[in-house]
């Protein structure tokens, strides 16, 4: 499990070329410990082997690769048994989604449904089935990706921020689930993090890096926290929009 240090021996992140992901299975196998590190992902992703080389130069003592389709929701069962099949998982990292066009998303019935399996139904899929692990094991600690958009859905991304409200309230109350069974849950929240999926975009305010999303996770798991805000702004701001009346949120240009 992860020590006082953050050290881990075992690591999965499911998306397994996600760039967040492993900036935050980076942060961890930097911290020493030599660790295993198992990344999920497509079979044949052209990613797969830039992935590899850099948590195995961030620390990683051998890498192991398995297949994952984060829609084929039958084969995820496999896959977990399979990350597990070594030993224990000490950390679990869920780090997989698609930004979409959104203004696409509403007005396309086969998009939005491809959208909300990718960022509703397959994290929840894969978390029902690691807290079960995890409940097994009696300890490690699950990291799940989500964002501030879902913190209060907007007009500008709703189908996107809709996803992203289910998958952070799963995963909050997973953690609460599994609180008497020595496993932990931190859900982390970023705003817009400068990636691939994000470029071309014009750059919101309060956007960060990647390794700040990792830092933050890494530091939030070790103290222990359910949740984390990225940039510590957001916090405040996500309570204010929440008391905001929908008539004065339409007139907000964002």
């Amino acid at each position: 499990m992860l020590n006082a240090v953050g050290q881990a021996q075992n690591i999965l992140l499911l998306g397994g070329t996600s760039e967040i992901g492993l900036a935050i299975v980076s942060e961890l196998a930097s911290r020493g410990g030599n660790p295993t590190v198992t990344l999920a992902a497509r079979k044949g992703s052209s990613r797969i082997d830039a992935a590899v080389q850099e948590v195995s130069a961030a620390g990683a003592s051998k890498v192991r690769l398995i297949d994952f389709d984060a829609t084929d929701f039958a084969s995820h069962p496999g896959v977990i048994d399979a990350a597990f099949e070594d030993g224990d998982v000490d950390v679990a990292v869920v780090a997989f989604g698609t930004l979409g066009d959104q203004e696409q998303l509403w007005q396309d019935q086969a998009a939005a449904v491809a959208s909300a399996e990718t960022n509703y139904t397959a994290p929840i899929s894969v978390g029902v089935l690691l807290g079960q692990k995890f409940k097994a094991q009696g300890h490690g600690h699950i990291i799940a990706m989500s964002s501030v958009a879902g913190q209060k859905v907007r007009r500008s991304n709703f189908v996107y921020g809709a996803s992203k409200a289910g998958m952070d309230g799963f995963y909050t109350q997973l953690g609460e689930a599994l609180r008497d069974s020595g496993v932990k849950v931190t859900v982390v929240r970023p705003g817009q993090v400068r990636t691939k999926m994000t470029e071309g975009l014009d750059e919101a305010p309060l956007t960060v890096n990647k390794e700040d999303v990792a830092e933050a996770a890494v530091e939030a798991a070790l103290g222990g926290k359910s949740n984390v805000f990225v940039h510590k702004l957001f916090g405040p701001i996500s309570m204010v929009l929440k008391a905001i009346p929908a008539p004065i949120m339409r007139k907000l240009n964002f």
